[in-house]
């Protein structure tokens, strides 16, 4: 699947990746006990961090300029790097404006690289390796997830909060350092546009973008809060459904990259957003926990789909396009963490059943425009070869 001169590029973002979930997982997993008990935050703040944690997404087309005096894979590396500084930094400043601040730094860090990775993948990858590749990395995540959890319980015991922050931080951090030595890049790869700009024949993945944004904040805002507010899931449940969502994706994900190389992109998209109306509906209706639970972790499953999304990209994309396009994709994919969650609140707030509602009307959407996908013929033919 990989070749020798891709090898160099599929271990330095493999090893990248476990950094980036690892210094995800480890700012999730601690910021609500974190901004609770330490800092003694109220609803109102916590929420303004939330927002305040997504604008690097909403900018995250700004890389594109960046890749204007550091190279791509350059940028991957320090972006590691911040993401795991901003997290080191955030036990030492416990108030309101300090966290807000550490929170800033870690979701550059964070978005910046998942945008660069999205777009050295489809670069360095053909079109038949990048869904196989794509589908390791994530599988990767999965169990970096799991480890990350357990590591960080285990400090627990041992550390208080400013410790587990700097020892997460800090391996996250030379983990960019390292890869700052590091050169992955070969010469065949077409050099790419560095600037911003639109195209009307990208037209379906920048909308299929857009949905699947709004998608996934109604899944990460509302659909926890569904299990505990409505459903009174604990924590040592919600903690288990964490767990099993992440073993599955580690089988999963390498399954989904050879599907969408045997069905194709549109197959793949369309079985998601059937589920994803199923999902969001049996959300809205259900009073078992049990089925909730279930749509949950099917929820999770459905989310890895949307890969399909940047392969189909890759294979209707011009090669020296897609560095420019990944950023400004994963912009169009955080305009709905703008006013989606505030809209959906307060509609919850008028019935819970609202934003499902909402979720499964993005469902049909999504359908309905997944059947425009249409993938040329013999694109594989005009990938670099490596």
């Amino acid at each position: 699947m990989i070749t020798t001169a891709n090898q160099p590029m599929f271990r330095f973002l493999a090893v990248l990746t476990a950094a980036s979930m690892a210094g995800l997982q480890g700012y999730t997993i601690l910021f609500n006990n974190y901004a609770v008990e330490t800092v003694h935050l109220e609803g109102l703040h916590v929420g303004l961090i939330q927002s305040v944690r997504e604008i690097p997404g909403l900018l995250a087309l700004t890389a594109i300029y960046v890749m204007l005096v550091v190279r791509e894979h350059r940028l991957a590396s320090l972006s590691i790097a911040l993401l795991g500084f901003g997290v080191a930094l955030t036990g030492l400043f416990p108030s309101f404006g300090g966290l807000a601040v550490t929170t800033l730094i870690m979701s550059f860090g964070f978005h910046y690289y998942e945008t660069v990775n999205q777009s050295l993948t489809l670069q360095y990858f053909s079109t038949h390796q990048s869904p196989l590749v794509i589908g390791k990395l994530r599988s990767l995540a999965a169990i970096t997830s799991i480890i990350s959890a357990a590591t960080i319980w285990c400090l627990g015991f041992v550390m208080n909060y400013t410790g587990i922050f700097l020892v997460v931080g800090g391996v996250v951090f030379l983990a960019g350092i390292w890869a700052t030595f590091q050169d992955p890049t070969h010469a065949d790869v077409p050099p790419q546009k560095l600037r911003m700009f639109l195209k009307r024949r990208y037209w379906l993945y920048y909308l299929l973008t857009f949905m699947s944004g709004a998608r996934r904040q109604i899944y990460m805002v509302f659909s926890m809060f569904l299990l505990v507010k409505v459903f009174h899931f604990s924590v040592q449940a919600i903690t288990a459904l964490f767990i099993i969502n992440n073993i599955i994706n580690w089988v999963i994900n390498p399954m989904i990259g050879r599907a969408i190389n045997a069905f194709g992109e549109r197959a793949l998209c369309s079985v998601e957003y059937i589920g994803v109306i199923m999902v969001f509906l049996t959300y809205a209706y259900s009073s078992s926990k049990w089925v909730v639970a279930g749509m949950y972790i099917l929820d999770y499953i459905l989310f890895n789909f949307a890969v399909a999304i940047r392969t189909y990209f890759q294979k209707i994309a011009d090669p020296q396009d897609i560095a420019p396009s990944s950023a400004v994709g994963f912009t169009i994919n955080h305009i709905a963490a703008v006013f989606l969650p505030a809209l959906g609140g307060y509609l919850w707030m008028l019935d819970y059943r609202i934003p499902f509602l909402m979720g499964a009307a993005l469902g049909v959407v999504s359908l309905l425009l997944a059947q425009f996908i249409r993938v040329p013929l013999h694109k594989e033919a005009k990938m670099p070869q490596a």
